[in-house]
């Protein structure tokens, strides 16, 4: 998987030795006695000691990170900053914060201050306790013997670690302490702390064996050993003997869903060990699943005895019978990248598919990336280039052979220019979906078809430590579109273009810049050399200023400033620093000088906004270097010159330019607020505009010439893209005197990278294949009992708090209909290619509605104020017929169902909201 770390096999005894010679040691799946002999000699050695198993759909994990453990970052979260409003001199100093964003501090951290004007004290100081007293505002201590505040400054939080301090195995196990990981079974982890004890009793008295799955003479054993364990116990609790007995039952039980979730669990509390980098988890922690059992089972013994098969240990759990159903089971999986890989691999471990009739269909468009090896483990460094899809797929089916044949592959993007893939026919033929995206807008639409189809629908995410699971079930639940996060806050382009003050829109900036000058430009010259009558075309609906300003791009690109070697496209990053760095601060000055005062007497320059200073070009400076050789061969490449990376020829040629110099203009006008004209800058000129039309270069003259956009691409560190991004973002931090960032930093927020570590991604998708088990053991045998919907849990994870949490999915909203009742999930459907007249006819008589509007998509079909001679027309046509007559075009062939969407009104005249209609135009 990764020939990185090094992996060995100790074929020694586990002296006391051998244990003490490592940092942290994992116990699994040994005998209780062993585990208590190697944690009291981890724990006497400082070594750190993690005992974990599962039994079936139960399972607990236990640390003992010894005495003074050092947590450095307790959270993972990015440290809290803020500009101050003004600072009290008081017992209680209150910090207040600008208004526009709350501060997030809670009581307890500590912050410290930089840029503080007459309180200057708090400049770097040691770090001071918070004590929160609204989202605006937070007191500091005494702050009385300080000077007095007079403006400006930033809080940053300051991360301070946190001592901690373990119990070994054995004090534990008599004095627990609970990580709770389900709310709702509050009374569970005494339990299972006696049963588990219970299993190794029993196991120890029997040789080694566990229960046998459904034994009722073992099941009984364990449970009188638990009795008997409990009623010697400090912490005695009341124990659920049916409890106790699914725990016997299933104590040989192995299931890839429950080891995946307590794999990627124990895997990031080993890395908490061994840096102290998150929240340890102190003590113990049970987790069970038993809601994953099959609606109506009734274990027996001959049904859950191993048959000698791969998949004895989820046998032992559901039976044959269930096991039968999950072969059989066809789903759809929406990518294949970490949570998809991840997905396949549990589905193969668990036999999904692998039976007559069961199939998995899996699409993505994308090839495989070096970046994704870190996560997406079905991969390998060979497979770099290749298709996702196909090459998951083929690595599951040597993982188990049983589901060779079995997995379709797509490379299709879902949406709507695929539906002719994804069709109707398509969605019959599965049992549900499963989504494994990366996007909201592909969840979206993902959603909606299952809401169409009537299909369930599992979706999970994953954000760095965090994660979070969602079971979308037909009727039962409501739709993954029904509920939405908040809209990101978008950077104000006033702030992005003159008043930046945190390195996040320097960045941005940046990023804006390198669309504005190695790719819009070469896009439009190309446009214009091979569109004819581009400008009366491209231009059709923009105002002058953005004419003007494309117009002189193209036309410094292809004549005033068209490079003819690098020397040339150093000259023009050299003049680009100066417009940039010099000439724009210097502007912005003169039209706003550092001591000017608003309307109301106020500094102009007060907080947010950052005073700016002129950067001067110093062929010393690395930053400076750096800007101007991303720039340059950036340039370059546009033309498809040669570049050059020798920092000393680049030093020597922009020394050597000529920059004019900089006199401000009176009368340029500035963006200062998000409700001005962002083109209110450029100055509109008609009778400029025309000369410039008139100026403009003849395209035929340059037959055959084309420059070459650069598309940005963040993983190729060797085509500077990242490079010039970092260097320019820098460069604008440092006329604002914001604090730079890294490339690495920087090439995260520019790339919009979202953290992804496999650890969460393994505990998300063993939580989403748990929810599976629930939908394919949804209905009893008999047909007559349903799963409820308190039976599922949509999950909530941080790995780095730790946090679990698992909540009850919301049922859809219901809204009445005379006197009946519908959600999101219902629709009239009618089997046949209906009759405009017949679809009125039937609301009228069997809902006693009015239908006065009927459309598909963006189309109107009828209304009923159209004219005696339209309804004529339309109302005897068929639904099919109507579509064709209004759109021009026939329902396309790969679809089955017409939806409509109508409006009504009761016998009152009463608008009346109703479900949309569905027609099968194909009978």
């Amino acid at each position: 998987l990764n020939q990185y770390v090094p992996v060995s096999v100790l074929d020694t005894e586990l002296t006391p030795e051998a244990i003490a010679a490592f940092k942290c040691v994992v116990v699994t799946d040994i005998p209780q006695q062993q585990k208590l002999e190697i944690s009291e000699t981890a724990h006497q050695n400082n070594v750190y000691f993690i005992s974990t198993e599962t039994r079936g759909l139960f399972g607990y994990t236990f640390n003992d990170f010894g005495k003074d453990f050092v947590v450095v970052d307790p959270t993972g979260e990015e440290p809290l900053s803020g500009m101050v409003a003004n600072i009290e001199q008081a017992e209680e100093g209150v910090v207040m914060c600008l208004d526009e964003t709350r501060h997030g501090l809670e009581d307890g951290q500590f912050v410290t201050f930089s840029e503080v004007q007459g309180m200057t004290e708090l400049n770097d100081c040691e770090p001071r306790k918070v004590k929160v007293i609204g989202p605006y505002t937070f007191s500091i201590g005494d702050t009385r013997g300080l000077s007095a505040y007079t403006r400006g400054g930033l809080f940053k939080q300051v991360k301070m670690p946190v001592v901690l301090n373990f119990k070994s195995f054995k004090s534990a196990l008599e004095e627990p302490e609970y990580f709770y990981s389900d709310f709702s079974k509050f009374d569970r982890p005494a339990q299972l702390h006696v049963g588990f004890q219970a299993l190794h009793a029993f196991a120890a008295a029997n040789n080694g064996r566990m229960p046998r799955p459904g034994n009722d003479d073992d099941a009984t054993e364990v449970i009188r050993l638990a009795n008997q364990i409990n009623d010697a116990w400090s912490q005695k609790t009341e124990l659920d003997d049916k409890l106790l007995k699914q725990l016997a039952y299933q104590a040989t039980g192995d299931l890839s869903p429950m080891v995946a979730v307590f794999g990627g669990l124990v895997a990031q509390e080993v890395l908490k060990a061994c840096t102290g980098k998150f929240s340890p988890i102190n003590n113990f922690m049970y987790f069970d699943a038993l809601e994953c059992l099959p609606i109506g089972f009734e274990p027996k013994e001959a049904d859950l005895a191993p048959v000698g098969s791969r998949y004895d240990g989820q046998i032992a759990v559901f039976g044959r019978e269930f096991q039968e159903k999950l072969s059989n089971y066809r789903e759809f999986l929406v990518g294949s990248g970490a949570i998809g890989c991840e997905m396949l691999k549990n589905w193969a471990m668990m036999g999904i598919a692998s039976g007559e009739n069961g199939v998995i269909h899996v699409t993505d468009m994308d090839t495989i990336e070096k970046s994704n090896l870190n996560r997406q483990f079905l991969f390998r460094p060979a497979d770099v280039g290749k298709l996702k899809s196909d090459t998951a797929a083929e690595a599951v089916a040597k993982m188990n052979p049983d589901i060779a044949g079995k997995i379709v592959t797509h490379q299709d993007r879902v949406g709507l220019e695929t539906e002719v893939v994804y069709n109707d026919e398509f969605y019959e033929s599965i049992d549900g979906v499963t989504n494994a995206l990366d996007n909201v807008v592909a969840r979206k639409y993902m959603d909606q078809r299952c809401v169409f189809y009537r299909k369930p629908l599992l979706e999970s995410g994953t954000l760095g430590t965090k994660g979070n699971t969602q079971v979308v079930i037909p009727h039962l639940t409501e739709s993954y579109s029904a509920s939405q996060d908040p809209a990101e806050k978008q950077i104000p382009i006033c702030t992005l273009k003159n008043f930046p003050h945190a390195i996040e829109h320097t960045i941005q900036w940046a990023r804006d810049l390198f669309e504005g000058l190695f790719t819009q430009p070469a896009e439009s010259v190309n446009a214009y050399l091979s569109t004819p009558d581009y400008i009366d075309k491209a231009f059709a609906t923009v105002g002058d200023s953005v004419k003007i300003e494309t117009l002189n791009k193209i036309r410094s690109f292809l004549v005033t400033d068209k490079p003819m070697a690098f020397a040339d496209c150093v000259a023009w990053a050299r003049k680009n620093f100066e417009e940039l760095y010099n000439n724009a601060p210097q502007q912005l000055l003169f039209n706003f000088p550092a001591d000017a005062v608003t309307s109301s007497g106020q500094p102009f320059w007060s907080p947010p906004k950052r005073v700016p200073t002129a950067v001067t070009f110093d062929p010393a400076s690395d930053l400076h270097i750096d800007f101007i050789m991303a720039a340059a061969n950036l340039h370059a490449f546009n033309y498809g010159l040669k570049g050059s990376r020798d920092r000393d020829q680049i030093k020597q040629l922009a020394a050597a330019v000529t920059v004019p110099k900089f006199v401000p203009k009176s009368g340029v006008k500035i963006q200062v607020n998000e409700n001005e004209d962002p083109g209110a800058g450029v100055e509109s000129d008609a009778d400029g505009l025309s000369a410039l039309v008139a100026s403009m270069p003849d395209p035929a003259e340059f037959a055959g010439v084309r420059l070459a956009p650069a598309d940005f691409e963040k993983d190729d560190d060797s085509n500077f893209h990242i490079d010039f991004i970092t260097a320019a973002s820098n460069l604008r931090a440092s006329n604002y005197g914001i604090e730079p960032e890294d490339r690495f930093r920087t090439k995260q927020i520019a790339g919009k990278i979202i953290p992804a570590i496999a650890t969460t991604t393994s505990l998300v998708t063993g939580l989403v294949c748990l929810e599976l088990y629930k939908l394919i053991g949804s209905v009893s045998r008999d047909g007559q009992t349903v799963r409820k919907v308190d039976d599922y849990k949509n999950g909530f994870i941080n790995l780095a708090l730790p946090f679990f949490g698992f909540s009850e999915p919301i049922p859809p909203v219901k809204t009445k209909c005379n006197d009946s009742e519908f959600t999101e999930w219902d629709s009239f459907d009618y089997d046949h290619d209906i009759t405009l007249q017949e679809l009125i006819d039937d609301f009228e008589k069997t809902h006693k509605l009015e239908l006065t509007m009927v459309s598909s998509g963006v189309s109107m079909l009828y209304a009923s104020f159209y004219s005696k001679k339209k309804l004529e027309s339309r109302l005897p046509m068929k639904v099919s017929e109507l579509v064709k007559s209004v759109t021009g075009k026939d329902v396309p062939a790969h679809t089955k169902w017409v939806m409509l969407d109508v409006c009504c009104e009761d016998a009152e005249g009463e608008d009346v909201e109703v479900p949309a209609i569905h027609v099968n135009v194909r009978n």
